[in-house]
């Protein structure tokens, strides 16, 4: 028998690779780096085990031995480094050169699309572009990666501002860094962790939600749902396809489908059906191949792509303006729940006319009614309320003894399952050295913010945890205002959830950025990114890096009710409470330059969005003025008010500040039950 050297000999001779590993670095250790100055700056990778490694930078100099499993860790003490840039190296077996590696300050800017929002697309872009060249401001770019188990490394790049490459820098952690950079006079990192229409449990690890009940339970439901998925849409297409070809059910193919959908043809003979809900009306057939058209009027030919959204339970095809962009058979049914957007459903402006636009769409219904289960929008309007529809063809009665397949069920997308966004693009991260967090996200949560009251704080904790950092910095945006303004004031789910955004300051080292002035009434992605960022860097600024700067709007601090009057005293009002002046137009879209007459609620009043209500319940607007460092409210309506709420609706009209021009966060004084107290994740 051949020594084990004689083998490895023979393959070293044949060019056949051995089990030896180089030294090796997770992406985020890689050229153009940002390192924190602190006097812990871990530093990891593989090796052979048992391998020694070496780690150099700024003067410093730290080993260790890779363990049983290859895996290695250093900490560097950089409390003292200069900013660079400087060469780091690796040295083991092999050595590795990191380039340009800076050493400043380092945040991890993370949560759903107003934090994923690039640069590019945000107001005043092409001019903050133009001029973005900064060698000291950096992101590293997690790349989107959704796992059922903590992944090994992240994929992604340093990337150095500049005209070429700031526009993909989120737009939010851009504003945040510049800020920063220009007051600290540093270099700043930004390691930027995002995904679009995600909720927070999604970004929290799974021995953390284990420890609450409700979050367990639904984070596993969900995990099941998604892992049999494929195994019962399988299963799904060869039922349906054996059924369909036994009952002689199968789609019949010949008609015109500009018959149909064309924008000029005659609506003759057409019926209306309320949408959303079942295509069915008087002379539609129950199965068959059933039409439905809408005409939208669009003023002007939008700057970008006009988003459909159209929620349909069925088979379709969908056509704009005559044009097929998409069918769907039961092949490729992705299930209950699909939501047909983006790809073939983002319209570009060139397929758009000014005016009038056909929507239109053809269902195969082999087995009954197809449904539009949810709100249809285009461009973000609603399209819910009457459209029209005529049948194709017909086909008989399902037979009693042979009854369709039932339909699977739209699975949930990797990215809003529990832990599954911390597995895959927060752990591999850890625990890269940061000095804290801003976070913007919690639309995904609001329809059941009072849940967020538990899952908010137990992600911060878990982070915080995770990093072994103790209470890091954790700064977050408050969810600015969004949807249509309420003539009328009472319950909104967007107000719960800010609520519970608030009550999370509870928690050591957090910041609140209020936003309920800078949003847009028909768009979830206001383009105003800059005061965002400005607002989380001025907490940071202020409570991170001694700047003497005003960061925080009002904050409601009491309440007393007296000769029919609510007195309300406010704190943080850095050189007195200010009644704003309200513009005469708000935003509603600003990409299509679309705004709205703004409607005073309580036009007397020196203050708008205070409502007030008595023992019955009732909310009514109130009028309020500024005393001192207090705000009197009061309403005819209600002569023994018991309670007070301040910009509390989806898009509130409010114009309270302070003299350094911070908004007053939303409040309510009472604790009655809230609407979204039983919706659970």
């Amino acid at each position: 028998m051949r020594s084990p050297f004689f083998v490895v000999l023979a393959l070293f001779a044949a060019g056949i690779p051995t089990l030896t590993a180089d030294v090796t670095l997770p992406a985020i250790f890689s050229d153009h780096a940002v390192l924190l100055k602190s006097e812990k700056v871990p530093v990891w990778g593989k090796a052979d085990p048992g391998e020694q490694v070496t780690v150099s930078v700024a003067g410093k100099s730290a080993s260790a031995k890779a363990g049983d499993d290859g895996k290695w860790t250093v900490a560097l003490d950089l409390s003292e480094a200069a900013p660079g840039p400087f060469e780091m190296t690796v040295q083991g077996k092999n050595q590795i050169a990191i380039r340009d590696v800076v050493v400043g300050e380092v945040w991890l800017a993370s949560g759903q699309s107003n934090m994923e929002w690039v640069l590019n697309n945000s107001t005043g872009s092409s001019e903050e572009v133009a001029a973005s060249a900064n060698p000291m401001l950096r992101q590293f770019l997690v790349k989107k990666n959704a796992s059922p188990e903590p992944a090994g490394e992240a994929q992604g790049e340093w990337v150095v501002a500049s005209p070429q490459t700031s526009g993909n820098f989120s737009a939010v952690a851009y504003y945040f860094g510049k800020r920063l950079q220009n007051e600290v006079k540093v270099p700043v990192g930004i390691v930027n962790a995002t995904w679009g229409g995600t909720p927070s449990e999604a970004w929290t690890s799974r021995e953390a939600l284990a420890t609450v009940p409700d979050l367990d339970a639904s984070s596993e439901r969900l995990h099941s749902a998604f892992s049999s998925y494929q195994a019962l849409k399988k299963e799904f297409v060869e039922k349906m396809g054996g059924w369909l070809r036994e009952t002689g059910r199968e789609d019949r193919a010949g008609a015109d489908p500009s018959a149909f959908a064309g924008v000029d043809i005659s609506t003759e003979g057409w019926v209306p059906v309320q949408v959303p809900g079942e295509v069915r009306a008087e002379g539609l057939p129950d199965s068959g191949a059933v039409w439905l058209r809408r005409e939208i009027t669009i003023p002007a030919v939008p700057a970008t792509n006009l988003g459909l959204h159209l929620p349909i339970d069925g088979f379709d095809s969908v056509y704009w303006n005559g044009k097929l962009l998409k069918s769907t058979t039961f092949e490729t049914f992705a299930g209950l729940g699909e939501i047909r957007r983006g790809g073939p459903f983002s319209i570009p402006p060139s397929e758009v006319r000014p005016g009038r636009n056909v929507l239109a769409i053809r269902f195969f219904q082999p087995a009954g009614p197809a449904r539009i289960s949810g709100e249809p929008k285009a461009g973000g309007e609603s399209l819910t309320g009457t459209w029209l529809a005529k049948a194709e063809y017909e086909l008989p009665p399902v037979p009693a003894d042979k009854p369709a397949p039932q339909p699977i069920k739209n699975p949930p997308g990797p990215q809003n399952i529990g832990s599954y966004l911390f597995n895959g693009m927060i752990s591999p991260i850890v625990p890269y050295a940061i000095r804290g967090a801003i976070w913007y996200q919690g639309e995904s949560n609001a329809g059941r913010a009072f849940q967020y009251r538990t899952a908010f704080p137990l992600m911060i904790t878990d982070w915080r945890r995770q990093w072994n950092q103790g209470d890091f910095p954790f700064y977050f945006c408050q969810l600015a205002n969004f949807q249509a303004k309420k003539p009328e004031p009472g319950e909104s789910a967007w107000a719960e959830l800010r609520e519970a955004q608030t009550l999370t300051l509870g928690l050591p080292n957090t910041g609140q950025a209020i936003l309920i002035d800078v949003g847009e009434s028909a768009d979830i992605h206001p383009r105003n990114k800059r005061d965002v960022g400005e607002r989380l860097a001025r907490i940071a600024l202020a409570r991170n890096y001694g700047k003497d700067v005003a960061y925080s709007g009002p904050v409601y601090d009491s309440v007393a009710f007296e000769n029919g009057k609510a007195v309300v005293r406010f704190r943080e009002t850095h050189g007195g409470l200010v009644a704003k002046t309200l513009p005469e137009t708000y935003d509603v879209q600003t990409v299509a330059h679309k705004t709205a007459p703004l409607v005073r609620n309580s036009p007397k009043s020196q203050l708008e969005g205070f409502a007030v209500c008595g023992s019955d319940k009732v909310w009514h607007w109130a009028d309020a003025k500024i005393e001192g460092e207090k705000v009197v409210v009061s309403s005819p309506q209600v002569p023994e008010p018991i309670a007070v709420r301040y910009a509390w609706s989806d898009n509130p009209t409010a114009s309270l500040y302070n003299a350094a021009g911070f908004p007053a966060g939303p409040f309510r004084t009472d604790d009655f039950p809230l609407t979204t107290k039983d919706a659970k994740y």
